[in-house]
């Protein structure tokens, strides 16, 4: 070896799951004791690569079996991309590619990306991990960074400093954790000083940190590392001990927890239902009752369901740690050698040339077989892998939930096993223990759990912007709705709170299972009775179908709805705080409408077109084009599309298929308030005193009719007969002209 070997040390600083508290893995540094071995190692290549072998017959010798991440200039990997004296170093030292991580460093400005991505697929395959370092200080172009895709991309310190009172670094953090989930791989953190400096990042979405308040670089790995109390956060990004720990980081291997992010949910049971009514509550009709049935996506046992978008639980990705790997070939007497040195591993696993695990040596239950009464002279010299089982595996990017369904499926006797994890070529890269799995669910359904609505268990409002936004910036177009109940105060007043809050918690399951049937349908619980609804564009008409073409009633009371609807076509907007805006003319415009109502419009147009709903003074319902609802009471279903005239002068196209629209007041112009009152005591009904108006609210037939005390619900309005008489433009007393459907 050349004489400069000879003046420089290496030191070791643990890198940290901020998840579970233990150590993922050792990164080495380059110490020398004079001269400038690194700039020369800039300038050349040959060198960087003889550094990061050595760097690895160092950890060989130090006898660590933690994973390593290893530095190497960006600019070597492209100009010597296959690496010989490297490969052959970790070749000889026993381990695998998979335990290696090496982290690419600038400068990358005058780096070739071609040759650099083709340097990154090479090791890639070969079953090396991949770390962008010192990004958000460093030269890496966002477009290469996507590029490669990183397995880990870890922030520089700088970047990190203070992040607790500079909300701008803050907000930095948390978009690159976003792109780390977006391409699989996990958010890593440099210079963790402080515990506020700790709690910052776990705030922000980190998942791997390291610095001087775990452990410093030292000239031998470290045996412990200090982990501070970890608080839960709200954003429910990460989740691990509530308790100051010391933990050990004993050297077992094989990988530092790189794998994918999980970010498929699951999707959510359906047939939801409401719970059991209270007396002088009536539900619509085809809704049932059932003790522990879902409601709006959570169970009357306290579960947090799926039906409304409610997440499934954070990535395995979080939680996966070192195993400890033996050759498939190791004799029982080498994993006995392995678990009595390493007190802390709960089981080795036997795998093949690949690294892919071939048996799972529990740890209890290896000891007994060779406690018993001959049990070394029988299995000391004898394969291992007689003693082992079937190993139970998930993949890189399965979510929590997934785990605890392997762990479920099997023996009764294995429940307490570790779960391997593996990439997408079955090589393991570490395990999973259900304690931290556990853990993590259960705080994560607490931080659910908070974000519910008490009374309907459904999500508030911040869920569904959050997916509106989301849907917006990936270019699709959405449809958000607002509903609410007509005259809701005069319900509590008349019929009591108790009605009251069993009419929102039946609307709120009415809505959760129509969202059942749709995956890309959410539902939201604003507050009071204003609920929030996202869906697809082709998606509104089930949704109103399940809330206005049934009959309401509470305390024997009849009760309407009024949905407003703003569709977003895509490109025409970028957050849902304009949805919002353009939601509140249409719902003042809904309310202004008698009976059920429904107005919808698109986002820009000055078009509002009336879906449900009659106008006051006038003696049809005002459906300006779409689905008409049944004439039968109570029916669930919509008939055929009525469409306009294709002479009329207000006819515009409306999603998703082409029909009239009618003209309503502009959205600046003040409309009537809430004009469908409920029915008072004694049974008469009131309402808008309009010339022509219908008193009370409207029933199926066309010639009004007060309903008779006590009636048990509304029904929805019918559609007019084909070949009555048109009716004639009405002019309201706000001046705006409205044309219903002939």
């Amino acid at each position: 070896m050349p004489a400069w070997t000879d003046q420089l040390r290496f030191a070791y600083q643990p890198v940290v799951n901020l998840t579970t508290g233990t150590v993922a893995a050792l990164e080495i540094f380059a110490r020398p004791e004079r001269g400038d071995v690194l700039a020369q190692a800039h300038r050349s290549p040959a060198l960087d690569v003889d550094l990061a072998a050595l760097a690895i017959r160092h950890a060989t010798h130090r006898e660590t079996l933690l994973p390593l991440q290893v530095n190497l200039f960006a600019a070597t990997a492209a100009e010597f991309p296959e690496l010989t004296a490297f490969r052959s170093a970790v070749r000889a030292s026993g381990r695998r590619p998979c335990e290696i991580t090496l982290d690419l460093t600038g400068p990358y400005t005058h780096v070739p990306a071609c040759a650099l991505l083709e340097a990154v697929a090479e090791l890639r395959a070969d079953g090396f991990r991949i770390c962008a370092d010192g990004v958000g200080d460093g030269d890496i172009p966002l477009r290469l960074l996507g590029d490669l895709a990183p397995d880990i991309i870890k922030l520089d310190a700088s970047l990190c400093a203070d992040l607790d009172v500079r909300p701008g670094r803050a907000a930095v953090v948390r978009m690159v954790r976003q792109l780390c989930d977006e391409l699989g791989g996990l958010l890593a953190v440099e210079g963790v000083e402080t515990e506020r400096s700790y709690a910052a990042v776990r705030l922000a979405g980190a998942q791997l940190g390291q610095g001087h308040l775990f452990a410093p670089p030292a000239r031998r790995p470290a045996a412990e590392v200090f982990v501070p109390p970890q608080t839960p956060s709200a954003s429910a990004m990460v989740a691990g001990s509530a308790t100051p720990v010391r933990t050990t980081a004993g050297p077992t291997g094989t990988t530092v927890p790189v794998g994918t992010a999980g970010r498929a949910g699951r999707t959510g049971r359906a047939g939801a239902t409401a719970p059991s009514g209270m007396p002088g509550t009536t539900v619509p009709a085809g809704t049932t009752r059932s003790a522990g049935a879902e409601v709006g996506g959570v169970s009357e046992a306290g579960g947090v369901g799926e039906a409304v978008g409610v997440t499934a639980g954070p990535p395995v990705a979080q939680f996966v740690q070192p195993a400890a790997l033996l050759p498939v070939t190791a004799s029982a007497e080498e994993v006995r050698s392995r678990l009595t040195g390493l007190p802390d591993v709960s089981g080795v696993l036997l795998v093949d040339a690949d690294g892919v695990p071939v048996r799972a040596v529990d740890r209890n239950r290896f000891l007994l077989s060779l406690s018993g009464r001959y049990g070394h002279a029988l299995y000391a010299d004898r394969p291992a892998l007689r003693l082992g089982d079937r190993p139970r595996t998930v993949g890189a990017d399965a979510t929590a939930w997934e785990v605890l369904d392997v762990i479920a499926d099997g023996d009764r006797d294995r429940t307490g096993d570790d779960v391997a994890v593996v990439d997408e070529r079955g090589r393991c890269i570490g395990v999973v223990h259900l304690a931290d799995i556990l853990r993590a669910l259960a705080e994560s359904r607490v931080e659910e759990a908070v974000r519910l609505n008490p009374l309907t268990r459904l999500p508030g409002s911040d869920a569904v912007n959050a997916e509106v936004d989301r849907r917006l910036a990936q270019g699709r177009a959405v449809a958000v709705s607002w509903l609410d109940v007509d005259g809701f105060k005069q319900v509590n007043d008349g019929a009591g709170f108790a009605a009251g809050d069993e009419l929102i918690r039946a609307v709120g399951a009415a809505l959760a299972r129509a969202a059942s049937g749709d995956a890309a349908c959410r539902v939201g619980h604003i507050g009071g009775d204003d609920f929030l609804v996202l869906t697809d564009p082709d998606g509104l008409d089930a949704v109103a179908a399940a809330v206005l073409d049934v009959p309401w009633s509470a305390g024997g009371r009849p009760v309407t709805m009024s949905l407003a609807t703003v569709v977003c076509p895509a490109g025409t907007v970028t957050g849902h705080a304009a949805a919002a805006a353009a939601l509140a003319p249409l719902k003042k415009a809904a309310k202004g409408l008698i009976g059920a109502s429904w107005v919808l419009s698109r986002l820009g147009s000055a078009h509002q077109e009336v879906r449900r709903g009659r106008v006051a003074g006038a003696t049809a319902p005002a459906y300006a084009s779409g689905t008409a609802p049944a004439s039968a009471p109570g029916a669930a279903g919509a008939s055929a599309p009525r469409t306009a005239p294709a002479s009329a002068p207000d006819a515009v196209a409306s999603a998703p298929e082409a029909a009239a629209s009618a003209s309503l007041p502009s959205e600046s112009a003040s409309l009537p308030s809430e004009s469908a009152s409920l029915p008072s005591a004694a049974g008469t009904t009131s309402g808008p005193s309009a010339a022509g108006a219908t008193s009370g609210p409207s029933t199926a037939s066309p010639s009004p009719s007060s309903p008779s005390p006590g009636a048990p619900s509304i029904q929805a309005p019918a559609t007019p007969s084909a070949g009555s008489a048109p009716v004639g433009s009405l002019q309201d007393k706000y001046g705006g002209e409205l044309r219903p459907t002939h």
